[in-house]
């Protein structure tokens, strides 16, 4: 049963604690390694920049995976509780929902005292577009952009492969997702970020589907599940990536409001103002999300000790 009280402490220890500071957060190393390994980036040649930057995935995710696997191996044989502990810590490490709240909560207080400098200052813990210019519908708009889509990167794709492949496979998926988050966007490292970008696309395929889903489960309390469900069917392919639309376009229905990035998308029909309540929904929606997925998750890890 190992497994369902790793999960359990790891969900607490998010719940209770949230973010450790970035001194002591894997994380926050690995963004570290990233920007070093940039640094020797080829500054010509897309195919170069290309090559070197699924090097940098490849190897960087292979020098972590395997010795966490070995130590882990050696941990769990030599002392249950110090393996349980530690693993519990390693897991929380690979997602973040009192974080992703906490990050949203900011904006929406700025939003709230009409303080849109501090809000465009703050949107960038959630987004990587320019916010410089963004007016305060479009702040609230990119917040509940990263409440829908970051509930997949955050949360519902990490402990999908915690259960499918256990700790190294939640932690190669953040390997992923952290180099997707840094590079893999249009600008000056996009050929180098390009294996990441698309890798990125690949382990997400199936988790940002089973968060749409999620989200018109969890959208059954507002009364606007089916609207939910026509948005996510009808809009889902408008952005550009393969994913992010069908988180977005699910929470857009479900809310009633339209979603806009400048020059990209629109996802949603208007049928009520875009306003910081709506970021309150949206976060309650989050909220509810994660825990059915949570549930799910721990009866998967259930079964699994029961079919051992």
């Amino acid at each position: 049963m190992s497994g369902i009280v790793i999960l359990i402490l790891a969900l607490l220890l998010d719940l209770t604690l949230g973010e450790s500071s970035n001194r002591y957060h894997p994380v926050a190393w690995l963004g570290k390694l990233i920007s070093l390994q940039l640094k020797f980036s080829p500054y010509g040649g897309s195919v170069r920049q290309f090559l070197y930057g699924a090097w940098m995935v490849l190897v960087t995710a292979a020098i972590i995976a395997l010795p966490l696997y070995y130590a882990l191996s050696f941990l769990q044989s030599w002392n249950i509780l110090v393996y349980t502990v530690i693993s519990a810590y390693v897991l929380k490490t690979t997602f973040s929902l009192r974080g992703l709240w906490a990050a949203v909560q900011k904006v929406k207080k700025c939003l709230e005292r009409d303080d849109i400098a501090d809000a465009r200052l703050e949107i960038n813990a959630l987004v990587s577009r320019d916010t410089q210019d963004l007016s305060r519908e479009q702040l609230i708009s990119a917040s509940i952009e990263s409440c829908a889509e970051n509930l997949c990167d955050s949360f519902v794709a990490p402990l999908l492969y915690y259960a499918v492949f256990g700790l190294p496979g939640a932690v190669l998926y953040r390997v992923i997702n952290t180099f997707d988050a840094m590079i893999g966007f249009h600008g000056r490292w996009e050929f180098t970020g390009k294996f990441a970008a698309r890798l990125d696309d690949v382990v997400n395929y199936v988790p940002a589907r089973i968060s749409s889903f999620l989200i018109v489960l969890a959208s059954l309390y507002t009364g606007r599940a089916g609207a939910g469900w026509h948005a996510l069917l009808k809009e889902h392919s408008k952005t550009e990536s393969p994913n992010a639309g069908w988180t977005m376009s699910a929470m857009a229905g479900t809310l009633g409001i339209e979603l806009e990035k400048a020059r990209a998308y629109k996802l949603g029909a208007a049928t009520e103002t875009i306003s910081t309540a709506a970021i309150s929904r949206s976060q309650v929606i989050m909220l509810l999300s994660a825990a059915i997925w949570g549930v799910v998750i721990m009866a998967v890890e259930v079964a699994i000790s029961a079919a051992r």
